[in-house]
């Protein structure tokens, strides 16, 4: 998709935020932990379509929120995305080479540097949600903090990593695919829409139509992604593609049928439209990036 109207300045302006605060954030000690954080950079800056963090920005702007407090809780989320990949390349895992369209971190530095950059990554995310710089209400930064863990580990990212491996020897049917892609995938894509409401002070009662939104643009994410996996361009995605199929997994493609799963992704899209209809512009942001979430080719 060619972005348009309000989505393509949003993007380049989130990706120059988001780069600026990691380098902001990550300076290089000038010690003997400098691989260390020279890995970190060079997994955070300058690469991804930094979608998490666009999505904290876009319903934080909702509320009123400063562009700086948004942006450090999308810091936070793209850190803990970024550790997820770097991890995900790891020979004990994927075994890839590319991401990003430049080698993953353990074969531009080494396994044990890509393993602990990955650690550290996350263990950054949550030092930058308990900075008061993020919020200046302790309330606030541990209901960030909480909603983030929980989107990471076994009930969210990590437990869909795990389900995703477990589906390499075993046949799964649709529910099962959709659970799996519902943590690996959606989880931290609501995590980003709820934190930005978190920071808006949106009371829980209040973002039923908001967790809506977000949990069909995850599920349309992922289909839009495994569509790029079996029809995308390796050089327009950054990243080796095909693998699914080779690694004979259940995806919404092989379960739907190419056809029957962009229908799937489109009436998705409608949906997460459809809630934010008590909304007037200044949520058409968050609709553009709705569609642009299955209609992107990379």
């Amino acid at each position: 998709m060619a972005e348009t109207g309000l989505l393509k300045p949003a993007l380049k302006a989130i990706a120059e935020d988001i780069d600026k605060s990691f380098d902001l954030l990550l300076p290089v000690p000038g010690d003997p932990r400098d691989r260390l954080v020279e890995a970190m950079r060079y997994a955070t800056i300058g690469g991804g379509k930094r979608v998490r963090p666009l999505l904290v920005c876009a319903t934080a702007a909702l509320f009123g929120v400063s562009r700086e407090a948004a942006v450090r809780v999308g810091t936070a989320i793209e850190a803990i995305h970024v550790y997820s990949l770097i991890h995900d390349d790891l020979p004990c895992m994927d075994n890839d080479a590319l991401r990003h369209g430049k080698p993953t971190v353990h074969l531009a530095f080494d396994d044990a540097a890509a393993v602990l950059a990955g650690d550290a990554l996350h263990d950054f995310a949550f030092e930058v949600l308990s900075d008061p710089a993020t919020s200046g209400d302790p309330f606030t930064r541990i209901e960030l903090i909480r909603t983030l863990a929980t989107a990471s580990g076994m009930n969210g990212m990590c437990g869909g990593q795990m389900m995703d491996i477990v589906a390499e020897t075993s046949s799964f049917d649709l529910p099962t695919v959709t659970r799996l892609q519902q943590l690996k995938t959606g989880a931290l894509l609501s995590a980003s829409v709820e934190m930005g409401a978190i920071l808006g002070k949106l009371p829980p009662e209040g973002r039923t139509h908001l967790r809506g939104y977000a949990r069909d643009i995850g599920l349309a994410f992922q289909i839009a992604d495994d569509l790029l996996d079996a029809e995308g361009d390796e050089a327009a995605a950054g990243k080796a593609l095909r693998k699914d199929e080779a690694q004979g997994k259940e995806t919404f493609l092989s379960l739907l049928g190419a056809e029957r799963a962009r229908e799937q992704a489109r009436i998705l899209v409608e949906q997460a439209i459809e809630f934010l209809a008590s909304y007037g512009p200044e949520a058409d942001l968050l609709r553009e990036l709705a569609r642009f979430i299955v209609e992107r080719n990379h």
